[in-house]
């Protein structure tokens, strides 16, 4: 396979949100995380100060992209679904720097998040594709793609509390919640000498999905908040922790 971006349908979005759109939406993820939510923020010092930094987190709730953003010490674009794109909740996402794209398949978003990397800009995206456990079992390539092609660094970012118990996916946090978001040990990827494009997108996202669900168990460990449908926090931490590290990734079509 070539280095090119994975295949699928592209959109014309090429212009790139300006960095004051973070400036007004920053303060309102702060008062999201700490005013209406009790969100505790660990590894702050793990994000690289200066460069592009691609932000990885694990997903079990519609809320974990705003509770991301708002815990960051450095300001991101997030990757969210386009259909979210829609009515005022649209306008506010554009407003406030976010990135559409099409979980079917998007380059052109993907390249957008690239320029956006090579502007030393910050992207957030979580991997896992859709709402699930939340313990990065399987990850899409797309984050690979844009860590290989743009050199970022790659920050997991452990995110726990959004959903609980039995709750349903599209069930909202009640207010004052203890919320818990980590910032993991930064890694980076790169291509090894004689290496197809393919092998060395695959090899990333394992290495990728690797670091993103050990930080998820030790979040567990050290905060005691399980993940959804966890009897209790060592129940979940043992079954994320048997998860081969060669499992199957979900590839970007």
């Amino acid at each position: 396979m070539t280095d090119a971006a994975p295949q699928a349908r592209t959109r014309p979005d090429t212009v790139l949100p300006g960095r004051w759109t973070t400036v007004w939406s920053r303060p309102v993820g702060w008062l999201l995380d700490h005013v209406l939510y009790r969100t505790s923020v660990t590894g702050r010092s793990n994000v690289p100060a200066s460069g592009p930094v691609i932000f990885a987190g694990n997903h079990i709730s519609f809320l974990d992209g705003p509770v991301m953003f708002g815990a960051s010490p450095r300001a991101m674009h997030i990757l969210v679904k386009q259909e979210m794109f829609a009515g005022l909740l649209g306008r506010v996402l554009q407003a406030s720097g976010q990135l559409p794209v099409d979980r079917a398949g998007d380059r052109a978003a993907l390249q957008r998040a690239k320029r956006m990397l090579d502007d030393g800009r910050c992207v957030g995206i979580l991997p896992e594709g859709t709402r699930g456990s939340g313990e990065a079992s399987a990850i899409n390539n797309g984050v690979a793609w844009l860590a290989l092609n743009s050199r970022a660094t790659v920050v997991p970012v452990a995110i726990l509390g959004t959903r609980t118990g039995a709750e349903d996916v599209d069930s909202v946090p009640r207010l004052r919640r203890r919320l818990h978001v980590s910032f993991g040990g930064a890694l980076n990827v790169s291509r090894r000498p004689g290496e197809t494009g393919r092998v060395s997108m695959d090899r990333a996202g394992t290495e990728i999905r690797a670091a993103l669900a050990r930080h998820v168990q030790d979040s567990i460990l050290r905060t005691g908040q399980p993940l959804p449908n966890a009897d209790s926090p060592q129940e979940r931490h043992e079954a994320v922790a048997g998860t081969p590290a060669d499992h199957p990734i979900r590839k970007v079509q």
